[in-house]
């Protein structure tokens, strides 16, 4: 890629402009100054400085929304070679992260970004963002087995946040069961679940906020368009 090509996409200055730059003798490449326009540059593997401090691309932020199917992990990379909700979009050029947990077992909304702001405001509980879940649960849970999931349960040393849980429906020995919380600690929802005497069979999530899954297919996906990312954003 040309020089001044580089520059401009760095958002240094536009493309002419950066010729003048380069012309003046503010620019290095891998520590050597360069003043020909037109110069050919790697932006992979060469180190431009423009006035004393390093130039990078300007990341094209991305924004996926996925229905993630069991037995994959939410994570970059895992230990145990299992699969990763990475291995679902290996088409995409950027790089980019899961938003939050599902784990192995779970399935369901979940988001991928490099927008590292945008996950930081879905993640923290401090921002109140409502994660609903649908979940078949053994038994029937009655009113006062509801009532102490919604105030709140005592879990690994932690007492929970208020959350609400409301019976769908019943059949036979299991029942379906519509779950909003707002944080996101390790297997919670199950672990709050089997708190009150009823472990889950399946859990989906369905929702983050009013961002819903809709019909998008198990291990399939999608990016955001303007009107979610805005939505997303305002949270």
């Amino acid at each position: 890629m040309r020089l001044q090509k580089f520059m401009a996409e760095c958002g240094i200055a536009s493309r002419r402009k950066s010729e003048e730059i380069i012309a003046s003798k503010r620019v290095k490449v891998n520590g050597a100054i360069v003043t020909e326009l037109g110069y050919k540059i790697d932006p992979l593997t060469d180190i431009i400085i423009v006035d004393g401090k390093r130039i990078k691309h300007r990341e094209k932020k991305i924004y996926i929304i996925m229905n993630k199917p069991k037995g994959y992990v939410t994570t970059v990379s895992d230990e145990f070679d299992r699969k990763t909700v990475l291995d679902l979009v290996k088409d995409i050029k950027e790089r980019v992260y899961p938003i939050g947990r599902l784990d192995y077992d779970t399935s369901g909304l979940l988001i991928l970004s490099n927008d590292g702001e945008l996950a930081y405001r879905l993640i923290h509980p401090k921002f109140m963002v409502v994660k609903t879940y649908i979940a078949t649960v053994e038994g029937t849970p009655n009113k006062e087995e509801l009532e102490r999931f919604r105030k709140g349960l005592e879990i690994d040393g932690y007492i929970t946040s208020e959350a609400e849980i409301e019976v769908l429906n019943t059949v036979n020995d299991k029942s379906v069961v519509k779950i909003q919380i707002h944080e996101g600690k390790n297997r919670q929802v199950r672990k709050m679940c089997e708190k009150i005497g009823h472990p889950i069979n399946s859990l989906k999530r369905i929702a983050i906020g009013e961002l819903e899954l809709g019909t998008i297919k198990k291990g399939c996906w999608r990016f955001l368009d303007e009107n979610e990312i805005l939505y997303l954003k305002k949270i």
